[in-house]
């Protein structure tokens, strides 16, 4: 049985790194990037370089022709502080670049890799205790120009997926909001600071359920929503404990199933600052 074709757009960056060697397995994958190297200044073989903010699609369409899914992990970043706004405009072209040339060679479906920072803000409010859990249906609300952003990539994702740029033809797309895919983000976790650590925990993505998510966003045959829109906004995050984004729809619409709970793989560190904190609260 021929194996998919896949192009990942980013592929040399980080959050594309942790799960290439899954999806070279799975896919015949094409990988797109400005450089051949990734962040540790090694080849990562087979990268074809293209510039997806070239508003000239001809420059790159012919990689995308004959996919059946694109993943974007596409991404430009401003040296100077002050341009911040500039870069992440860029990012917007970008993300609009790769759902026109879907269209236009008829992808069936676009994976973005979008972050939990297209909804930030919701987490001053949950640290303040003036909230509990955000979920994906909440209106896109950050504080920043890189949260904005995202949140643009998203709300133009569902206008390509409505089909109305493009003559209806729609562009099936799911955005995952990317969590903490890192290893070390309770390291240095203290009993006075238990809200960091209850963050860290909860935002947690392993590699494998990485990996899962983006292989059923990929190939779950329908992902309309309750009115017929190819069209939807996942948290990229294991199934821990402590999470404070939801995973419901991601489970109910492409059957994930993280396998992975950043209370169990970081045990020993958590019990560690649970003993110290529990010095706090002596029993009367």
């Amino acid at each position: 049985m021929a194996k998919r074709k896949v192009l990942i757009a980013g592929g040399t960056g980080y959050v594309a790194g942790r799960m290439l060697p899954a999806l070279q397995e799975r896919y015949d994958l094409t990988i797109l990037d400005v450089k051949t190297t990734n962040r540790q200044g090694e080849e990562v073989a087979g990268t074809v370089i293209a510039d997806l903010t070239d508003r000239n699609r001809d420059a790159y369409r012919a990689h995308f022709r004959g996919q059946d899914a694109v993943i974007h992990c596409g991404f430009t970043r401003a040296s100077n502080p002050k341009d911040r706004y500039w870069a992440e405009s860029a990012n917007v072209d970008m993300a609009h670049n790769v759902y026109q040339v879907c269209v236009e060679e008829g992808v069936r479906r676009a994976v973005i890799i979008s972050s939990n920072h297209a909804a930030d803000y919701y987490e001053r409010l949950i640290w303040d205790d003036k909230l509990e859990y955000v979920t994906p249906d909440m209106y896109p609300l950050s504080d920043n120009f890189y949260g904005w952003a995202k949140a643009a990539y998203e709300l133009l994702g569902f206008t390509f997926a409505t089909g109305g740029p493009n003559d209806g033809k729609k562009l099936e797309n799911v955005q995952i909001r990317i969590g903490g895919p890192r290893e070390s983000d309770i390291d240095g976790s203290t009993a006075g600071d238990l809200k960091k650590m209850h963050r860290g925990l909860g935002a947690y993505l392993s590699v494998r359920d990485q990996v899962q998510l983006i292989v059923k966003s990929i190939e779950t045959e329908n992902i309309e929503d309750e009115n017929g829109i190819p069209f939807q906004i996942f948290y990229g995050i294991s199934g821990n404990s402590h999470n404070f984004w939801s995973l419901a729809n991601a489970r109910r619409i492409i059957g994930y199933e993280p396998e992975d709970n950043s209370q169990v793989k970081f045990a020993d560190q958590l019990s560690e600052v649970l003993l110290e904190a529990q010095k706090n609260y002596p029993e009367e």
